[in-house]
């Protein structure tokens, strides 16, 4: 079994996926536009918004987000979650927090904790809320 957060957008996912990708070092290994479901004209969505995502998925060793543009009358703001990444190097930690946190808004500044030497929490310019995290080193 595979846990993996799926992330609505409004519009942008291939953007922010992208991004994501580049950020994380995955690879985009699914991109599926409206327009190219198999359903054709029996597909309002390929009609009304031919460009945008209904499937994406990044693949990050052995973890995935997935991704679409929600349709706006189903689209709602996001709560309730952040997006978690643990890493062991701080150095590493630090760049993916300030990649993720540009443009976007800081909601606990990185730095040490008493549970880790590298933690911070941003939400991106796309939205998603993102949690930060270095693993204390193991005696």
């Amino acid at each position: 079994m595979q846990l993996t957060s799926c992330l609505n957008f409004d519009g942008n996912c291939r953007e922010a996926f992208e991004f994501y990708a580049a950020v994380l070092g995955g690879k985009i290994t699914a991109m599926i536009a409206n327009s190219d479901a198999p359903q054709g004209d029996e597909n309002p969505w390929a009609k009304e918004r031919p460009d945008k995502i209904m499937h994406a998925w990044l693949q990050i060793d052995d973890q995935a987000l997935m991704g679409n543009d929600c349709p706006p009358q189903y689209l709602e703001p996001v709560g309730g979650f952040t997006v978690g990444i643990h890493v062991e190097d701080p150095a590493e930690a630090r760049r993916i927090f300030d990649a993720l946190s540009e443009g976007g808004k800081i909601t606990m500044p990185f730095g040490e904790t008493f549970w880790s030497p590298a933690f911070g929490m941003a939400t991106d310019r796309f939205g998603t809320p993102w949690l930060i995290n270095t693993m204390q080193p193991q005696n």
